[in-house]
């Protein structure tokens, strides 16, 4: 939105601040000529290459470099919490530290200046930041993003020297095409001849339910699946849900049956025991389905797969752990279909949504299996220069970053 877009709007006192912080800083910067700055033109956060490049480890062992000197230079300062949280349009002291802060770690250039004016300038540097650290890129500066900007560059650079050790004993061939999914930044790549076909937000298990680090292969998609409960959370959800609401089973589409397979009621079961493990507890396909429409099959021990879920707005918070130990797929058809089309013929988009829209179970085995790698990666950084960021939501990064994939 431009001045005259803002005087027009009304929004007098906005476009008086952002004119006088125009006049102020004519000498540094430009300004009139791009005054504003749209997340999308950010493009080098979101790169094509993919994390799991061969490449990686020397990106990061340059990020190791810039961080060193950062660190030598005395860090970076912190950022004020607290009070309202700013944004574009807001005139504050907090608004000098911020850019100062985000001068020092490269996300606002230096000739911007240091005023106290919170510009589509530090708009578009702050967004950035958030890009680059896994946080919702609103231009907000509210208490997650704080916390963010107020981790220690010593401590940044610890994760980029752990990360740099997983890298580099993943630096081998990894397949023509394969899936990545980095549990702590909840995202998901589907790789194609070293470059990224498509990314997925995804969610992740909890802090006490991790999603385990492992290589697999997938081999097969089940179509309106049918859910079977794991023992683990028919003890730890399922029996505190019927004591609360005993019409919980038959409110989400849950039958119970013995393993000779009669079906029981729920009046059978003893809820204030563990009798309720000893059977055998099935959802049925549906809109209800905790695994959606879509469970996609790798081998582990682990008993967790990729899948679909009904419930999608989650996809829209930064902090994404909320899964018992399975990885819950943003826009899962667009990456079964990327793998169907690639290993099996006779196979496209207008197909998974035929076969999704009948109701129906179908499993599809895959005619060749798509490598998949589950990783724990915290740091690292593209060849544009830009570094990333996560948080150790696992508390792995005080491994010393020895730890390697499960092989299975």
């Amino acid at each position: 939105m431009g001045i005259g877009t803002l005087l027009a709007s009304g929004v007098q006192g906005q476009a008086q601040t952002a004119l006088q912080s125009l006049q102020q800083n004519r000498q540094n910067v430009e300004w009139a000529d791009n005054f504003d700055i749209a997340t999308e033109n950010i493009t080098e956060v979101n790169s094509s290459a993919p994390t799991l490049s061969p490449e990686t480890a020397d990106y990061i062992a340059i990020a190791i470099d810039r961080y060193q000197r950062i660190v030598q230079a005395g860090g970076w300062g912190t950022v004020t919490g607290g009070g309202k949280a700013l944004r574009i349009g807001a005139k504050d002291p907090r608004v000098v530290e911020l850019r100062r802060r985000l001068i020092v770690s490269g996300d606002l250039e230096q000739q911007a200046g240091l005023s106290d004016a919170f510009d589509s300038y530090v708009d578009a540097a702050l967004r950035r930041f958030q890009l680059r650290h896994g946080l919702i890129p609103d231009g907000v500066m509210g208490d997650d993003t704080v916390q963010a900007l107020n981790v220690p560059a010593h401590v940044r650079l610890g994760q980029l020297e752990t990360n740099i050790v997983r890298m580099r004993s993943m630096s081998g061939f990894l397949g023509d095409r394969y899936v990545m999914v980095n549990i702590p930044a909840a995202e998901i790549e589907a790789v194609e001849s070293g470059r990224v076909r498509s990314r997925h937000t995804a969610v992740v298990g909890k802090i006490d339910r991790q999603t385990p680090i492992l290589n697999s292969k997938i081999y097969e998609l089940n179509f309106n699946p049918y859910w079977t409960v794991p023992v683990s959370i028919i003890r730890k959800d399922l029996i505190p849900k019927m004591k609360e609401d005993p019409e919980y089973l038959s409110k989400n589409n849950i039958r119970i049956f013995d393993w000779s397979g009669n079906e029981l009621a729920w009046q059978q079961i003893d809820w204030n025991t563990d009798e309720a493990t000893q059977y055998r507890f099935t959802q049925d396909p549906g809109a209800e389905n905790s695994l959606g429409s879509v469970r996609i099959n790798f081998h582990n021990k682990h008993q967790v797969y990729l899948h679909d879920t009904p419930s999608k707005t989650l996809f829209g918070e930064s902090q994404r752990f909320h899964s018992s130990g399975c990885v819950r797929v943003q826009n899962v058809r667009e990456l079964v279909t990327w793998m169907l089309q690639s290993t099996t013929p006779d196979w496209d988009r207008s197909r998974v949504d035929s076969v999704i829209r009948t109701g129906e179970r179908e499993d599809v085995k895959l005619k060749k299996s798509v490598p998949l790698y589950m990783t724990y990666v915290t740091a690292w950084a593209n060849s544009d220069g830009v570094v990333h960021f996560r948080d150790d939501i696992y508390d792995r990064d005080d491994l010393s970053g020895t730890e390697t994939q499960a092989r299975l």
